[in-house]
């Protein structure tokens, strides 16, 4: 790595299928960080239509885009996984790909982070004012009351895919398929904390939603009793010194 010329910031984008959404995206993120020392990796999990064909076209145009694409469909955490290990940046940003996640609030939360205490590892995203259908929102509220109590993570809205953290932080945690979704517990599970901000949300334009209620609940079952498992696992050192 040129340590040099390298970003401070990665901001990482999966997209499956956002033909129509993706290239704005791009385009807005790079007005929203535009004059800091950052760069943005749009991951294409093998989709099916135009999404990389867009994507590709536009980089001539956003030199600070690059463009990662997957063999085969490995969802969206493996997606965020392959950007996060291509980043070049301290600072990692998620977004999701369906331009829902306004990129003009990103910044704020790589503020709140880069002035923050070191052991603060994440800032999360909450969405203050969700565009999404009433048994979505209802869904998600239920879900996030089920899962902070189990795992007492601190998260009200862990769904946000508008996030900022720590890569090397990130790389120490068990991977896992939907680790996205748990990733304030397995931060604090690896001894730091968290903070967290309101957001916008914008209604999807184009395409539709790769999620519904019921494959959530049935991968959320499964996960959580993993998590758990993780964090009954876990034992914290209390501090290290070298002698």
């Amino acid at each position: 790595m040129d340590t040099v010329s390298a970003p401070l910031i990665s901001v990482v984008v999966p997209v499956h299928n956002e033909a129509g959404n993706a290239a704005a995206l791009a385009r807005d993120i790079a007005t929203a960080f535009s004059g800091r020392p950052f760069e943005m990796i749009f991951v294409d999990d093998a989709s099916r239509d135009s999404t990389l064909a867009e994507l590709r076209a536009v980089m001539g145009d956003l030199p600070t885009l690059r463009v990662l694409s997957h063999g085969s469909n490995a969802g969206q955490s493996r997606a965020v996984r392959t950007g996060v290990l291509a980043a070049r940046g301290e600072i990692i940003v998620t977004l999701d790909g369906d331009g829902q996640n306004p990129p003009v609030d990103a910044p704020k939360l790589v503020d709140l982070l880069l002035n923050a205490p070191a052991d603060v590892a994440l800032v999360g995203g909450v969405r203050a004012r969700r565009q999404d259908s009433e048994a979505k929102r209802q869904a998600s509220v239920w879900a996030n009351r089920i899962r902070r109590r189990l795992l007492n993570d601190d998260a009200d809205d862990t769904g946000c895919g508008l996030k900022a953290f720590r890569r090397e932080v990130f790389l120490r945690l068990p991977y896992f398929d939907h680790i996205h979704r748990y990733l304030p517990a397995l931060v604090i599970r690896e001894g730091y904390r968290n903070l967290y901000v309101d957001v916008g949300h914008r209604h999807r334009e184009v395409g539709q939603s790769k999620y519904t209620n019921w494959g959530r609940l049935m991968a959320s079952v499964s996960d959580l009793l993993g998590v758990i498992w993780l964090k009954t696992r876990s034992r914290q050192p209390g501090g290290i010194s070298e002698y």
